[in-house]
């Protein structure tokens, strides 16, 4: 059942639906070729957090260490393109918060790249979530920020290899940025930005949402100002960090 799963998951390039079908279909599907490590949700490997998803992924391919799965994490998200206070923010926060906290983010531009790259500076441990195949580095921009995840940290995809990077793939897998952090912190936000939908999936599983206030007329940070007049927990100096 196990390798099914996983034969499923490459066939149709991790198309949740499809590969729901395939398992209820007991398709037989028989793939010769190297296959990248993977956890199924049959693996005791398998974070509980995922189960209480709607739709938890079936397979997690990876990259890393997979150990660091299932320790306690936060994740750190935000816009693509954040002015200075959200970068500055999101960097002190990673130095600031409990050593025990793996960083998770989606390994994307702006405010994801910088979580992931201020962990790996300060040797914390992060987990990368993409949308892609798991071989695939998507933005270029980040191909370092990728190898050294790769080594030093983890990176997880439900996207087996050669996978393109599609548009509904990163709304999609913001579920699981949400079901395997603890809490979410939001540092640079725009009313209609992806990062509002991770936001939703975490108050959807009862997470607590942290944000970073901003100036008013600050467009980068109106989703987090509206987060925070909702009820979202506001980080208001620096000393805060530490307790996160």
């Amino acid at each position: 059942m196990r390798e099914q799963i996983i034969n499923a998951a490459i066939k149709y390039e991790g198309d949740y639906e499809k590969i729901a079908w395939a398992i209820k279909k007991n398709e037989n599907i028989t793939l010769s070729g190297r296959v990248l490590p993977a956890i199924t949700i049959l693996d005791n490997e398998y974070p509980e957090s995922l189960k209480q998803l709607r739709y938890p992924p079936f397979v997690l391919f990876y990259k890393g260490n997979p150990e660091i799965l299932n320790q306690s994490s936060i994740s750190i998200v935000g816009s693509r393109n954040p002015e200075l206070y959200g970068i500055e923010m999101t960097k002190k926060i990673v130095q600031s918060c409990k050593r025990s906290f793996v960083i998770v983010s989606g390994l994307a531009k702006g405010i994801d790249a910088i979580a992931h790259q201020e962990a790996l500076n300060t040797n914390r441990k992060t987990i990368g979530i993409i949308g892609c195949g798991i071989d695939r580095i998507y933005p270029m921009e980040n191909e370092n920020i990728y190898h050294d995840l790769s080594k030093n940290g983890l990176i997880l995809s439900e996207y087996p290899a050669f996978t393109p990077p599609r548009k509904h793939h990163f709304p999609f897998r913001n579920r699981i940025i949400a079901a395997l952090s603890e809490k979410c912190i939001v540092t640079a936000a725009t009313l209609k930005s992806g990062t509002m939908l991770t936001v939703n999936e975490a108050l959807t599983l009862g997470k607590e949402v942290i944000c970073i206030p901003y100036p008013i007329g600050v467009s980068s940070g109106e989703g987090c100002n509206l987060l925070i007049s909702q009820g979202a927990s506001i980080l208001t100096n620096t000393s805060d960090f530490a307790m996160i």
